[in-house]
């Protein structure tokens, strides 16, 4: 069969694969998007972000009836359909993937279900249910995402360990939950089904949970699981797994000795490796690191001249806004522009109870790397919002340049903090000062007010709290 030509091929159609074949078809390129599943969004929309948060939106239905008691309304114990769940987070799945193809259609960019594998620097072979299809392309576009890692000590061919993509099918709410992994995926879903009734028992190997995240904002995340959660264990280290009749026996080491505990379901979450294996790289100039990282310079561009790279498979942070700002750069620079990923301020967000989120540099990089700053503060138990809210177990913070007082980082603890931390990212992107924070007009009541104040508090005149520090104006 006469292979397929094209100006621009996508390999994978998660958030930065999509992004980069509807930028391009934007700009006027010929564009075939190649992806293996069924429903295009990647393990973002189908076994990532959107199922989490979906999970995460019902099981806070459920915290926050329980916790309207002291308010004068109270309800009664909520009655869980596990398969009803499932299937209203599928629809809505559904709903979100229908719409990307309607996009990708609108766009003329032609969608091919198969999995790719490349023949050379210029030929994508595709394994379609049809048989194989050829693609000769001009530039191609990896982004083929990651999946969950799942070292061999816990890979038991037993569908009660799990990983984040079985933990999101939900197939039933087990009594007794391991979470092997303190980190932003074994927290929210670690949230999820303790809300859903499990008694979840998190383990992380480090002394502390969520890491890259400063300790200050931690520390409400940190109660929250306490209460919430059966326990959370510190420091401790996970050695093997085996099954143990309708059990699964782990096998830990805690302040250096060694126990074995029985759990229905544990869910390993210690990261993600990249989906490199099988790509056919060894038939390109295509390099990769020593972790199985595809290596890119700053315009996502790798060793292949006709090759670039985006997303998870090129490493860094694994956030699906990461994935689609690095698409737009690869496809500006296949259309002749001047764009390279470089000094690019992307916020982070943990979807937890409460939720975390920074941008920036944080005050703990700071420390680390000798970096002079000031830090201000603003707690929530100031805010007029938080309180008519129930929600002031939040915290706003700044990182200050002392001399030029530009705002080098912001991180935000508190309902709502994923919403509330784009405003930090453009006040870093756009050179914004701590005045010009302060002198911007917040609407009152609102959390966003809490930016302003944090502001405020750094020259020592925030309405709502006294820091004691006198500052000319």
């Amino acid at each position: 069969m006469k292979p397929i030509e094209t100006e621009i091929v996508v390999v994978g159609g998660g958030p930065g694969g999509y992004a980069a074949a509807f930028y391009a078809a934007d700009r006027g390129k010929k564009v075939i998007l190649v992806e293996q599943d069924k429903r295009l969004g990647g393990v973002c929309l189908n076994r990532g972000c959107i199922p989490s948060k979906a999970y995460l939106h019902a099981t806070k239905l459920i915290q926050e009836a329980r916790e309207s008691a002291h308010r004068g309304i109270a309800y009664g114990e909520p009655k869980i359909d596990v398969a009803k769940l499932r299937a209203w987070k599928e629809a809505s799945l559904d709903k979100l993937a229908q719409g990307i193809a309607g996009l990708a259609q609108k766009r003329s960019v032609q969608v091919m279900q198969g999995r790719g594998h490349f023949e050379d620097s210029q030929t994508l072979r595709v394994e379609t249910a049809e048989g194989q299809r050829f693609i000769r392309y001009q530039q191609a576009i990896i982004a083929v995402g990651s999946k969950p890692s799942m070292p061999a000590a816990f890979d038991l061919g037993n569908k009660r360990v799990m990983t984040s993509t079985e933990a999101l099918d939900v197939e039933d709410v087990p009594e007794d939950l391991l979470v092997v992994g303190g980190g932003y995926i074994g927290m929210e879903l670690g949230t999820v089904y303790a809300t859903l009734g499990s008694r979840v028992v998190v383990v992380e190997a480090m002394p502390a949970i969520l890491a890259g995240a400063d300790p200050d904002l931690v520390r409400p995340v940190q109660r929250f699981a306490e209460k919430n959660f059966k326990e959370v264990r510190l420091g401790v280290k996970v050695l093997k797994m085996a099954t143990s009749g309708k059990k699964i026996q782990v096998t830990m080491e805690i302040e250096g000795k060694k126990i074995d505990e029985y759990y229905d379901r544990v869910l390993v979450s210690i990261g993600r490796t990249p989906n490199c294996k099988d790509l056919g790289l060894k038939n390109t100039k295509v390099a990769v690191d020593e972790k199985g990282f595809i290596r890119v310079d700053s315009q996502q561009r790798t060793a292949d001249p006709n090759i670039f790279a985006i997303g998870d498979v090129v490493g860094g942070m694994m956030l699906a806004h990461k994935a689609a700002k690095e698409a737009r750069v690869a496809v500006d620079v296949i259309a002749g522009d001047h764009h390279e990923f470089k000094d690019v301020v992307i916020p982070a967000v943990v979807f937890t109870e409460p939720e975390v989120a920074w941008c920036g540099m944080t005050e703990a990089e700071a420390r680390q790397k000798g970096i002079d700053v000031k830090i201000s503060r603003f707690p929530w138990g100031a805010s007029g919002r938080a309180l008519s809210s129930d929600r002031t177990d939040g915290l706003t913070k700044l990182i200050v340049d002392p001399e030029t007082e530009r705002i080098l980082g912001v991180g935000i603890v508190g309902h709502g903090a994923g919403e509330l931390i784009s405003e930090g990212v453009l006040a870093i992107e756009m050179g914004a000062t701590v005045r010009d924070l302060a002198e911007a007009v917040h609407p009152h009541p609102t959390l966003s007010e809490t930016l302003m104040e944090c502001a405020e508090a750094f020259y020592g005149y925030a309405t709502h709290t006294y820091t004691g520090r006198k500052t000319e104006a």
